[in-house]
C-alpha cells in the first residue's frame, strides 16, 4: 500500500480535493438538496478512484521519460520498486472502480465518467504534442467542484462552473511554475511545455496572468449567491497564497519551486476550502 500511494503521489490530493468539498457543499446549501452521507462518501471515493487512475497512468505513460530526467529517475518505476505492468493494473482497476461508484451516484454521473477518465488519462499523453498540457491538467483537476456539485443535483449550474474556471486557472498556473524545473530537458526530448517554448520569463509572466483569472474567478460567486466575511477572508488568503509564491520564483532563481508548488498551493487550496465550508455553516 506504501509503494502505491508513492506512486500516485497521494499527499498532491490536497489539491483538488478541497474544491470538491467546495462543490459537494456549495449544492447542499445552495439547492434544494439536502446532506447525504453516502453522497459524500461515494464522491469521495470517486476523486480517489480517479485521482489515483490518472496519476499512475501518468507514471507508467511516462516511465521512459523520467528514467533519463535526472529529477524523476527516482520515481516508483524508473528506480524499479514498481513495476509497469502492476502500474498499468492499478491504473485499470482504479479506473473500473471509478465507474462503478457513479453507477450507485446518478445517471449523469454515469454517463459522464468515461468522458472524466479520457480528461484526466488523456492528459499524460499532451506533453509529446502540444505547449497547452498545463491547461489540460487544469481541466483534469476542474471537474473536482463540477463533479461533486453534479453528485448532489444531477444536473449542472452556473456557480460551480466559476470555481471550476478558477481551478484550470490556478493549477495551469502553477504547473507552469513547476515545469521550469524541466525546461532544458522538455526541449532537448522535444516534450512541449510553456517553459520550453517561451522561456522562463515569459512562461512566469503567462503564470501570473493564469493566477489573476483564477483570482477573479473565486470573487466572481459573491455576485450571485449570499457569501459573507468567511468567505471574503478564504478569498484574501488565496490570493495572498497566490502572490507569495510568485514571490518566491524568480526567472534567475528556481530553488524555491518545490516550496512554491506543494507548500503555497497546498494551503492556498485548504485555508480557501475551510472559509467556504465555515461560510456555509453560517449562512445555511
Amino acid at each position: 500500500m506504501k509503494k502505491y500511494l508513492s506512486l500516485v503521489t497521494f499527499s498532491h490530493t490536497i489539491f483538488a480535493m478541497p474544491f470538491a468539498f467546495i462543490g459537494f457543499f456549495l449544492a447542499v446549501t445552495t439547492t434544494e438538496y439536502t446532506f447525504e452521507w453516502p453522497k459524500l462518501v461515494l464522491m469521495l471515493l470517486c476523486m480517489v478512484f480517479a485521482r489515483n487512475s490518472a496519476m499512475a497512468f501518468n507514471r507508467y505513460l511516462d516511465r521512459e521519460i523520467d528514467a533519463k530526467n535526472p529529477r524523476t529517475k527516482v520515481r516508483d518505476i524508473p528506480s524499479g520498486r514498481i513495476s509497469p505492468g502492476a502500474a498499468l493494473t492499478f491504473t485499470l482497476i482504479n479506473c473500473l472502480l471509478f465507474v462503478i461508484t457513479t453507477w450507485f451516484i446518478n445517471v449523469l454521473c454515469f454517463y459522464l465518467s468515461p468522458i472524466a477518465l479520457l480528461v484526466v488519462l488523456g492528459y499524460s499523453a499532451t506533453k509529446r504534442f502540444t505547449a497547452l498540457c498545463h491547461l489540460v491538467l487544469g481541466l483534469g483537476l476542474s471537474l473536482a467542484p463540477i463533479g461533486a456539485y453534479l453528485v448532489v443535483t444531477g444536473h449542472f449550474a452556473l456557480l460551480p462552473i466559476f470555481f471550476s474556471l478558477a481551478v484550470v486557472c490556478w493549477v495551469s498556473g502553477f504547473d507552469i511554475i513547476y515545469a521550469l524545473q524541466d525546461e532544458d530537458f522538455d526541449r532537448n526530448e522535444n516534450l512541449h511545455s510553456i517553459p520550453s517554448k517561451l522561456g522562463t520569463v515569459r512562461a512566469l509572466n503567462l503564470s501570473v496572468f493564469l493566477h489573476v483569472l483564477s483570482a477573479i474567478f473565486v470573487i466572481l460567486p459573491v455576485f450571485y449567491t449570499n457569501l459573507g466575511i468567511p468567505y471574503y477572508i478564504g478569498v484574501l488568503v488565496y490570493c495572498s497564497m497566490l502572490i507569495y509564491q510568485h514571490r518566491l520564483v524568480k526567472p534567475n532563481d528556481l530553488s524555491r519551486v518545490n516550496f512554491a508548488f506543494m507548500t503555497t498551493n497546498g494551503i492556498a487550496s485548504v485555508v480557501f476550502a475551510l472559509f467556504f465550508l465555515i461560510d456555509r455553516f453560517i449562512h445555511h
